[in-house]
């Protein structure tokens, strides 16, 4: 066996190319290093047995996740009243679970497929595994590999087929590579028409309409006293105050996600007040916790003033918003009882949020991170918000990371997006995925912009994912296929 291609070498090229990919990300940006990364995992494995594949997968996975998602310990630590050791322990059990999303498939690709396509074959499976991730016990679509390229020379794709068209190109064009590597001059052809063809695409596929003037408030209050009665104090004199500095011309104002920490009854009289001071045509969107007459929690948008309608959210957070295994769990130590991890979710069917004569499709914190869910609030929708408290994350690269998520899904469905946050990093995004008015982080702020009505769709705002879903299929069923074929 060539030396390049000892099983030691592979797993730890792997655990190299989980951290280059994480380099890829926000605030690093070195988007180029995702065929590199893919490259370094995919080179060399058609001579691994399938424990050596699932291991180098594993070690991909580990690489990946413990980079990429190393602000998971400031939220258990920093705010779930957990001990270092603990803390540790159970960030890297989450590291080493999710790792295992790469594992299995690579097991099953070495085991049934075959060599001679596996350049086509292995760029199918990777995107069938982000796909998995993305749905599977509740889904973590974080770290998908198309979503480093809202501002590479691939962007121009994601409104025709979404993050895991992108993903897709970009895992083909790093097996690619390995095979001029191997001096198979063909992929040339292929590499280079993937990535002239975004030259050839519409820079815009949606009509910009009306324009609405907005305010997007940060008010950057501590999330350790932020349920105290001090913290509910603050935040509403913090909101307060910057709600009545804002100018007369505001149309629509939005507060993020819980911005009061109270329930929903508790903050009305607050709210009404607020409204009465304000210009009749003003709207106020807040996030805000509901308690419904049957004792549910739900994690919600509400609106004043001229506004219509609201919002629960849908896709809840496991242990964040609540608890899987509860009765196993809860009560075992500090973390599994987190303020407020006992919410129901919202129904899938709920209708746009109306304000300032504007139709708002809204996702709440994670939500962003799921394309085909904005995407299907983006059909009934002129502009798409988002509110978010980001505290938790404290000052990691997760803010920066769920920032350029929530730009992709700007860019996939042609919509102006809306992101208001507790601390960072609040901003409004034009339909290209640009920011065009942003806070600095940890700043109590206002961010003032416009945002436009948007008209038609994007193809992946009519369709979704599937149709590259069922490329990603069809390409790794090739290699399937073909070995079927052998064995005859």
């Amino acid at each position: 066996m060539p030396t390049v291609y000892r099983p030691w070498m592979g797993y730890l090229a792997a655990l190299i190319a989980g951290g280059l990919t994480t380099l890829t990300f926000s605030p690093f940006q070195l988007w180029w290093l995702g065929p590199v990364a893919v490259a370094l995992v995919f080179a060399g494995l058609h001579t691994q047995t399938p424990g050596q594949a699932a291991l180098r997968g594993w070690s991909y996975g580990v690489g990946l996740f413990g980079s990429g998602t190393s602000w998971i310990y400031v939220s258990i630590h920093d705010y779930g009243y957990t001990g270092v050791p603990l803390a540790v322990f159970l960030t890297a059990l989450f590291v080493v679970t999710l790792a295992l999303f790469y594992a299995v498939p690579f097991w099953c690709y070495r085991r049934f497929t075959g060599a001679r396509l596996a350049w086509l074959s292995f760029a199918g499976l990777w995107v069938l595994v982000e796909v998995l991730r993305t749905y599977l016990f509740t889904g973590f679509p974080w770290l998908l590999l198309g979503s480093a390229h809202v501002d590479s020379p691939l962007a121009p794709l994601a409104p025709l087929g979404g993050v895991y068209l992108l993903s897709l190109i970009t895992a083909l064009s790093g097996t690619l590579l390995v095979e001029l590597l191997r001096r198979r001059w063909w992929a040339l052809a292929p590499l280079a028409a993937m990535w002239l063809a975004p030259l050839t695409l519409p820079g815009q596929w949606t009509t910009p309409g009306e324009t609405t003037r907005v305010a997007l408030l940060q008010g950057n209050l501590p999330q350790l006293m932020k349920w105290t009665d001090e913290g509910r104090r603050t935040a509403a004199n913090t909101y307060t105050r910057l709600t009545r500095g804002l100018d007369d011309n505001i149309q629509l104002i939005v507060w993020p996600e819980t911005a009061l920490p109270m329930f929903e009854r508790q903050a009305l009289p607050l709210l009404e007040r607020l409204q009465a001071t304000l210009p009749a045509d003003t709207a106020l969107l807040t996030g805000i916790v509901e308690r419904d007459a049957q004792d549910d929690y739900y994690n919600a948008v509400i609106g004043f003033g001229d506004s219509q309608g609201r919002y629960r959210k849908e896709h809840l957070v496991p242990f964040g918003e609540y608890m899987p295994l509860e009765g196993l769990l809860r009560g075992v130590i500090a973390f599994f009882d987190l303020p407020m991890s006992s919410f129901s979710a919202g129904a899938n069917d709920q209708q746009p949020i109306r304000a300032a004569g504007l139709r708002i499709g809204t996702a709440i914190c994670y939500e962003i991170t799921y394309p085909d869910l904005v995407a299907s609030r983006a059909r009934q929708a002129e502009v798409l918000m988002t509110v978010s408290n980001d505290t938790w994350f404290g000052d990691s690269i997760g803010p920066l990371q769920h920032l350029q998520m929530a730009r992709l899904r700007a860019l996939e469905n042609g919509r102006y997006l809306m992101r208001a946050t507790s601390n960072g990093v609040t901003a409004i995004i034009d339909p290209q995925g640009r920011i065009t008015s942003r806070a600095a982080q940890f700043e109590t702020a206002q961010v003032i912009g416009e945002v436009r009505t948007m008209q038609g769709e994007t193809p992946f705002t009519r369709t979704g994912s599937w149709p590259t879903w069922l490329l990603a299929g069809l390409m790794l069923a090739a290699g399937l296929r073909l070995r079927q074929a052998r064995r005859r």
